[in-house]
Order: structure tokens, then C-alpha cells, then sequence
């Protein structure tokens, strides 16, 4: 006797639909991680070029104003007026946020992989590693101090001049809260570039055994050469040889 067929069926469910291959990369942590060399790449180029532009004071106020008015009109006359410089920002941004979102992730991640603390530290770990978190911190507060000062004006210390970036530059660092703010932000800048570029080398598999000694030469001068180059013009102020 054939036994009839149950009435009850279980619901079929839809297939879940499969990841997309951007979904899946930035979702592991190669992908955080390789979001983060990039982007930091890409601020270590400004960060380059900006310093090259802020020794331009020594110059004297005609050649460092002459520059900042440059910066507005880049790329003229094929485009118009600040279209460069703002489309400059707007990739700095978009690196900034890429940055700094995949930074807090992988921290996240990181403290969910590991509850508790280590007993030990890493003797390896050296002083910028373990200070990098913070360093990011005092660093997107000082860029937010910074634009509000030299950008806006809306907390610059003297009369705030636009289109005269020598004399708001004087004014900033006449102040010692200004040159405090600043030559801290850049030595945390220095630890930030030092580790931060040879992370980026590993993540992106440019470095090797070959290569180590090479790369660790490379970042500390970079960083080295950074922090020196900021860092002189608020103590060139300081000392009257910008004035």
C-alpha cells in the first residue's frame, strides 16, 4: 500500500545571494588592510608636495603668496578657478576617510580577536607601532585645528588675510599654543609615516628579505625629512628668520 505524500513541505527559502567580489574584498582584512596602504600612499604623496610648497616661505612673502595663488589657479585655462585645488581636496578626503574607517575596523577587529591584553609586549613592537592609534587621533584633530586656522580663519589668532597665506602663516606661529599644536601633530606625524610606509610595503608585497633594510632606510627618512621640513617653519618664526 503506497503510503500518501505528506501535506506538509517545508518553505524552500531563496538563495542567498552570493557576495559581489567588492563586498568580499573590502570585508577581510587583506582588503582593510590594502584600502589603507593605498590611501595612505596617496597622503604620504601630498604630504610630500605640501612640504615642498610650505618652505617656499623662506623665500620671503612674495614668492610663498605668489605659490598660494597658484594653487587656485592650477590647471588654468583649461579649467576654472580652484577647480584643481578642490578636485586635490577632494581626493584627500576620500583617502583621509578611507583611511581612518579602515584603520578603526581593523582596530575593532583586532580587540574582538584578542579580548584581553597581552601580558607582555612584543619586545619587536617598537615605540611608533604601538603609538599608532593615538598618533591618528592627535593627528585628524589637528587637521581639523589646522583648516579652521589657515583655510577658514574662524580660529586664526591675528586678522586672518585671504589671499596672503606669508602673513597668516607669521600670525599662527607668533602664538606658542600655535607652534605647540603644530611641531607635536608633526612629530606624530613622523612616528605615523615611519611605521605607516613600511606597513604599506608589506601589505602591498612590495617588501621582502631582500628589500628590508632598504625600505626601513626609506621610511625613516621620509619621515625624518617631513617632521624637519614642517617643523622648521614655526621655529623659523619663533626665531625671527621669518617674520
Amino acid at each position: 500500500m503506497a503510503l500518501a505524500p505528506t501535506r506538509e513541505r517545508t518553505a524552500a527559502r531563496p538563495p542567498s545571494p552570493a557576495p559581489t567580489p567588492s563586498r568580499g574584498f573590502w570585508s577581510s582584512t587583506l582588503g582593510k588592510k590594502t584600502v589603507m596602504a593605498v590611501s595612505g600612499l596617496i597622503m604620504l604623496g601630498y604630504l610630500v608636495a605640501h612640504v615642498a610648497g610650505n618652505l617656499k616661505v623662506f623665500f620671503g612673502p612674495e614668492e610663498f603668496n605668489a605659490y598660494g595663488h597658484w594653487l587656485r589657479v592650477m590647471g588654468a585655462p583649461v579649467l576654472h578657478r580652484e577647480w584643481a585645488l578642490w578636485l586635490v581636496r577632494i581626493v584627500l578626503l576620500a583617502a583621509v576617510v578611507a583611511h581612518a574607517v579602515s584603520a578603526y575596523q581593523l582596530s575593532r577587529r583586532d580587540l574582538r580577536a584578542r579580548p584581553t591584553a597581552y601580558v607582555h609586549r612584543r619586545k619587536r613592537a617598537s615605540y611608533a607601532t604601538r603609538t599608532m592609534r593615538w598618533g591618528g587621533i592627535i593627528l585628524a584633530l589637528f587637521i581639523v585645528w589646522h583648516l579652521l586656522d589657515l583655510t577658514t580663519g574662524t580660529v586664526h589668532p591675528g586678522g586672518f588675510e585671504e589671499g596672503k597665506p606669508y602673513q597668516n602663516v607669521v600670525d599662527t606661529f607668533s602664538t606658542w599654543y600655535g607652534d605647540v599644536v603644530y611641531i607635536v601633530a608633526m612629530l606624530a606625524l613622523g612616528l605615523h609615516v615611519r611605521h605607516g610606509f613600511w606597513s604599506a610595503a608589506q601589505t602591498l608585497g612590495v617588501g621582502n628579505a631582500r628589500r628590508e633594510r632598504l625600505l626601513k632606510v626609506l621610511a625613516n627618512t621620509l619621515a625624518l625629512v617631513l617632521t624637519a621640513g614642517f617643523v622648521s617653519v614655526p621655529v623659523a618664526v619663533m626665531t625671527g628668520v621669518v617674520s
